[in-house]
């Protein structure tokens, strides 16, 4: 295979060129508004609907919960100030400030009771229902047994929210930070029907900032100060331009010539170009990278040699080293590094197994071919779906030279927006596809509950009873013991990679760009990928 250069070198001539036009802009230096490089594109502003990193970066922005993500892994509060738990822990009480939406009507307790049922509600299909499990009655209502005023949440007059959990949640205080569990206010979703959400303006916001200038389709989209945000006064600079460039050449270029003020790396030409700068910040994630193969549409994949197969086949620690170069690390198994210790070890360490990650190409082709011969084949042909991003199209480059490593293995790569590779991979319409995740919450169960038999993000449709009881097990018996249900998930972890339910491939890292004149942007490892209220812009320190 022929890799891809990761960057082409622009000319120091030009370079300088650009340099010095920039430098003599005065409109663009005296600017208050953030340029900021998106890879792809936002898909939905709809909380009840958002899957991807890049929409709920701007719902995180531009709408509050009850709480907000804040550094080190905790919460700070959102539109409510304080919470009380009742001493089973299956009592939440929220106390609301009093807030506004952007067009100056209150944030009630009604609206967070009406978005949550709103999300719960089968018929809007939200693939993040899930996270409601525990809030009383919410798994009668997502199999239609209950009615979605059954749901365990009730306003107590307009300022104080009442949960109501089926058992205790020791992580529920993270949940109601994330986008599903936003407020929505019904007058606006039922006037706006099927395009709420679809675009900036068919949209209320209650956060710091509001989107403008999203069509839907556009390539660039607005964070403009909610002045009726009720910390308006420590807003102190007026949002983000949010630029759409999928070339990480030409984004690079961009930032070169001052057009971008903050932008993502990719591979190790890029990073090394600034290697030894201030502006590069090495962004931690609690994500993994991973393919799904599905044995619903193509039942060659239910053979465990064939899973295994494809999975010793990929060489992780050249591909993360010589492709991806940007710190990136290979998996060691499914759930990243990142979560919470218990009795001073790692959930990498105690789960570690080198069952599902492991590169051993005789191998590899000894499983394959007993594989084949189980199922009857002696050629087959897969497709390999991913992002239409650089590291998208470098990992299916990659992926496609090492599998067809494989006797009588032909892959064709397709590289999609990653809004149709989202709607795809739900739909089951792929042979293999590559998945990410990043955490919503720092505990293992934010990875390890996509895999069991019925959850909605088990694209592709892997099963397991054992597996299944522990996850159960750890959220229900065993909720409150904190050792018992280490170990459920420890388990659950080495049953995923023995069986290889799916084949991780990196944990990434995101390096990205941010020049002198921003300070203030908060990364999160989990959850929402960024926080925006308290950057400061400096134009002395634009060049």
């Amino acid at each position: 295979m022929r890799i891809k250069s990761a960057i082409r070198l622009v000319a120091v001539s030009m370079t300088s060129i650009f340099l010095l036009a920039a430098c003599g802009n005065k409109e663009q230096s005296s600017s208050k508004l953030v340029q900021w490089q998106q890879p792809t594109n936002l898909t939905t502003l709809d909380a009840s609907k958002a899957t991807d990193n890049v929409s709920f970066g701007t719902l995180n922005n531009s709408n509050e919960g009850l709480m907000m993500s804040a550094k080190n892994n905790t919460v700070k509060p959102g539109v409510a100030d304080s919470y009380q738990v009742s001493p089973d822990g299956k009592t939440y009480t929220f106390n609301l400030r009093h807030s506004k939406w952007n067009n100056g009507k209150p944030v009630t307790a009604k609206d967070f009771v009406y978005g949550w049922q709103r999300t719960v509600n089968p018929k809007t299909a939200s693939q993040y229902s899930y996270l409601f499990d525990h809030v009383k009655n919410a798994s009668q209502i997502s199999e239609n047994k209950a009615s979605v005023s059954s749901l365990g949440v009730k306003a107590d007059g307009d300022y104080k929210l009442v949960v109501s959990l089926t058992k205790p949640q020791t992580y529920f205080k993270y949940l109601v930070a994330m986008a599903p569990f936003y407020p929505e206010d019904k007058i606006t979703v039922e006037k706006y029907g099927q395009s709420y959400g679809t675009n900036s303006d068919d949209m209320l916001y209650n956060g710091p900032f509001k989107v403008t200038g999203w069509s839907g389709t556009n390539d660039s989209w607005q964070l403009v100060k909610n002045n009726n945000y009720w910390n308006a006064k420590n807003i102190k600079y007026d949002g983000v331009k949010f630029n759409v460039q999928k070339d990480s050449n030409t984004a690079l270029n961009q930032y070169s010539t001052d057009a971008l003020d903050l932008t993502n790396l990719v591979g190790k030409q890029q990073v090394g170009q600034f290697k030894n700068s201030k502006e590069l910040h090495s962004v931690n994630m609690a994500s993994t990278f991973y393919i799904e193969m599905n044995e619903k549409k193509d039942a060659m994949f239910k053979n465990l040699n064939i899973r295994k197969a494809i999975s010793m086949a990929i060489d992780r620690k050249q591909f993360t080293q010589n492709i991806l170069g940007d710190g990136s690390t290979p998996a060691q198994g499914y759930v990243s590094p990142g979560m919470p210790n218990h009795n001073g070890k790692s959930f990498v360490a105690a789960a570690g197994t080198k069952s599902g990650v492991s590169y051993n190409l005789s191998e590899a082709k000894k499983l394959w071919e007993k594989g084949l011969k189980e199922v009857g084949k002696s050629n087959v042909n897969i497709n390999l779906l991913s992002d239409d991003t650089d590291s998208g199209k470098s990992t299916t480059e990659y992926l496609q030279t090492a599998l067809e490593k494989l006797p009588g293995l032909n892959v064709v790569s397709q590289n999609i927006p990653v809004k149709s590779r989202i709607s795809r991979a739900l739909s089951g319409q792929f042979d293999m596809v590559v998945n990410s995740w990043v955490a919503d919450f720092p505990d293992p169960i934010s990875f390890l509950s996509l895999f069991t038999s019925s959850a909605s993000y088990n694209n592709g449709k892997w099963s397991n009873a054992k597996y299944d009881a522990l996850i159960q097990n750890s959220e229900g018996n065993d909720a409150n013991n904190s050792s018992k249900r280490w170990n459920d998930l420890i388990n659950a972890e080495k049953i995923l990679m023995y069986d290889q339910g799916i084949i991780p491939i990196y944990n990434p890292v995101r390096p990205v760009v941010i020049k002198p004149r921003v300070t203030g942007t908060q990364f999160f490892p989990t959850g929402s990928p960024y926080d925006l209220r308290d950057i400061h812009i400096d134009n002395n320190k634009r060049m």
